[in-house]
C-alpha cells in the first residue's frame, strides 16, 4: 500500500483523532513554532490521526483578512510529513472543510493539494439547505475526496437530520467515515443504524464527537434486525474531538482500554465510572454551563498549564474562559489526576519543542 492506502486504512480501523486547536503570538497572530509544538505533542501522544481547519481551529481562520486556512493546512501537513520521515509511522492527515458547496470543494482541493488524506464536512451554517441539497454537496465534495460525515449538535449550528438522511449518506461512495456529535442519544441511534445497515456497512467507520458520552459511546455494541432476520451490528471504532486536543498521550490509552475490553465483552463497573469521569472532566474543558461559549478556550488553558501553549487567545478577542470556568477546570484536574499526561508532557516537551524549533527553519 502506498502512504495514502495506509492512512485510509488507519481511519478505517479507529484511533484518536484530536481536533487541533491554533496557537496564536501576543498579537493573535499564527505562532508558526507553537503550532508545531502542539503536532509535536499529538504525534507524541500516539494520535493515528490529525484533524485541523476544524471547530477547534476557529472557523475565522478562513476570513480574507486573516487567511490562515492555507498556512494552517501547509504547517499541520509537513509536521505530519516529518514525524512520518523520522518514525516510519503513517499519520492520517484530515482538513475541516465547510461552507456552500463551491467553498466546501475549493477547500477539499486544497486540501488534496497538501497531501491531506480526508475531509470533515461540516454542515454549520447551512440550515436553509434541504437534505437532498445537503446531499448534493455531499457527493461533491466525495469526488474531489475521502469524506467524513459529520452530525452536529444544534446548540453550535448543527441541525437535525432524519434516518433517510444518513442511509443515503451512507450509500455515497468515498464516504468513508461518520463523526456522531449530536450530543443525543436518539439522533446517535439513527446514524449507527444508517451505518449498521447500509449496503456499505463496512466502508463506513464511526468517530464519536459526542463528548457527553465519549467512553460510553466506545463501549457499546448496536445490534439491529435487517429485514430478512438478520442481524447487524455496528460500534464506534474511535473519537474525532476536540476534548481529545487535551490529555492525548492518555486519551490514546483510554481507546485501547474500551477496544480491548469490547473485544473480550469485559464492561467493568470501574469502565462506567471512567466514562462519568471523563464526562465531568470535559464539562469544565467546554465549558457546559455556559452553553460552550468558552470551549476553545478552555482547551487552551489546559494545554497552556501544561506549557504546550503559550497563552489562551483566540482570534475573536472576546472568546475566552467564561466566569467560573478556571475553577472548575482546577476541580476536575484534582478529582481526576489520572485522566491527565502532565508527567509524559514534562518528559518530553523539550524534545517537542527543539522538533518544532527546526521544523522552523
Amino acid at each position: 500500500m502506498n502512504r495514502h492506502e495506509q492512512a485510509l486504512a488507519i481511519i478505517k480501523q479507529g484511533t484518536v483523532v484530536p481536533a487541533t486547536p491554533l496557537a496564536l503570538d501576543e498579537h493573535r497572530k499564527l505562532n508558526e513554532k507553537g503550532l508545531r509544538l502542539l503536532m509535536n505533542y499529538y504525534l507524541h501522544s500516539g494520535a493515528g490521526a490529525i484533524a485541523t481547519a476544524v471547530h477547534t481551529t476557529q472557523f475565522e481562520i478562513r476570513k480574507p483578512e486573516i487567511a490562515l486556512f492555507e498556512p494552517i493546512l501547509r504547517i499541520v501537513s509537513d509536521e505530519i510529513d516529518r514525524f512520518e520521515a523520522r518514525n516510519g509511522k503513517i499519520v492520517a492527515k484530515i482538513a475541516g472543510v465547510c461552507g456552500p458547496i463551491e467553498q466546501a470543494v475549493n477547500e477539499a482541493r486544497l486540501a488534496k493539494k497538501y497531501g491531506y488524506d480526508a475531509v470533515l464536512l461540516s454542515p454549520g451554517g447551512l440550515n436553509a439547505l434541504s437534505e437532498e441539497e445537503m446531499l448534493e454537496r455531499t457527493r461533491a465534495v466525495a469526488a474531489e475526496m475521502p469524506v467524513i460525515g459529520f452530525y452536529l449538535q444544534t446548540a453550535v449550528g448543527g441541525r437535525v437530520f432524519t434516518y433517510d438522511y444518513w442511509a443515503k449518506l451512507c450509500a455515497i461512495p468515498n464516504v468513508i467515515a461518520i463523526k456522531c456529535a449530536s450530543f443525543n442519544r436518539y439522533q446517535t441511534i439513527d446514524v449507527v443504524r444508517a451505518a449498521a445497515l447500509s449496503p456499505r456497512a463496512d466502508e463506513i467507520t464511526l468517530y464519536t464527537g459526542n463528548d457527553d458520552n465519549i467512553v460510553s459511546d466506545l463501549l457499546t455494541r448496536y445490534r439491529f434486525l435487517r429485514e430478512d432476520g438478520t442481524t447487524a451490528e455496528k460500534s464506534f471504532r474511535g473519537g474525532l474531538l476536540g476534548h481529545w486536543a487535551v490529555w492525548t498521550h492518555r486519551a490514546v490509552e483510554i481507546l485501547e482500554m474500551t477496544q480491548r475490553a469490547k473485544e473480550e465483552g469485559k464492561i467493568t463497573p470501574e469502565l462506567l465510572t471512567l466514562a462519568a469521569e471523563v464526562t465531568d472532566a470535559n464539562s469544565a474543558v467546554f465549558d457546559t454551563a455556559h452553553r460552550f461559549a468558552g470551549c476553545i478556550a478552555g482547551v487552551h488553558e489546559v494545554l497552556r498549564r501544561q506549557g504546550l501553549m503559550e497563552n489562551i487567545y483566540c482570534l475573536n478577542p472576546d472568546e475566552t474562559l467564561s466566569p467560573g470556568q478556571a475553577e472548575e477546570l482546577d476541580r476536575v484536574c484534582r478529582a481526576y489526576p489520572h485522566l491527565s499526561d502532565d508527567a509524559f508532557v514534562r518528559e518530553n516537551i523539550d524534545a517537542w519543542r527543539a522538533l518544532a524549533e527546526d521544523g522552523c527553519k
